[in-house]
């Protein structure tokens, strides 16, 4: 099951930071997915900020404007909610549906090619495709106990 969180405005790095870490607290989320508006990659844009998430440092690419999640099940939203409530004071929607690509497409296939075979499963539905390859997506796993 997929949701969006779609705050009433961008989110700067620090909220977009707060906000992820909290919400990787949560037992029931098995992905997230940041979408928004691309930044350059100068470090002297006032905006281009490294964000710290569960100890990794990472390039914050974009300005958040979507946060877009798979979850196990309902009861998790809740969960959410309160988190987006404490977070994202200024407001923001939350809504089911399905946002994230689950299977390797025909134009997967056309933009890939035969590299596409190679391609983790976890990838799939995760990468803007106008990116270059090294700027795809950036992905922390969560530690098992």
């Amino acid at each position: 099951m997929d949701i969006e969180i779609f705050p009433h405005r961008l989110l700067s790095a620090d909220t977009t930071e707060r906000l992820l870490n909290s919400l990787d607290e949560i037992d029931g989320v098995k992905k997230i997915v940041l979408q928004g508006q691309r930044l350059p990659s100068d470090a002297a844009n006032p905006d281009y900020k490294k964000i710290t998430i569960k100890g990794e440092e990472v390039d914050l690419q974009i300005k958040t404007g979507r946060v877009l999640m798979e979850i196990d099940n309902e009861e998790t939203i809740d969960a959410i909610r309160q988190i987006c409530e404490d977070n994202l004071s200024f407001g923001f929607n939350v809504h089911v549906g399905t946002f994230i690509r689950k299977q390797k497409t025909v134009s997967d296939r056309i933009k890939y090619g035969d590299a596409l075979d190679d391609m983790p499963d976890e990838l799939v539905g995760l990468t803007d495709q106008n990116a270059q390859l090294s700027e795809r997506a950036t992905i922390l796993k969560r530690k098992e106990d």
